[in-house]
């Protein structure tokens, strides 16, 4: 038999090796990464919402 017969996707792995809960957390430049794109993203939304009512208000 194999172990795939009798894997069970609920049941939490126990295994305690440290290379497994560092598989789990996501690397620090991605959340970097991710950090700088949504701040970067907000500013130029920001700024296309503060060029389009300043535009819009001098009608």
């Amino acid at each position: 038999m194999s172990d795939s017969e009798h894997y069970d996707p609920l049941t939490p792995r126990q295994t305690g090796s440290p290379r497994d809960t560092q598989e789990r957390k996501m690397p620090r430049g991605m959340v970097i990464r991710l950090v700088a794109y949504l701040v970067a993203g907000h500013v130029v939304a920001a700024f296309l919402y503060i060029l389009f009512a300043v535009a819009g208000g001098n009608q």
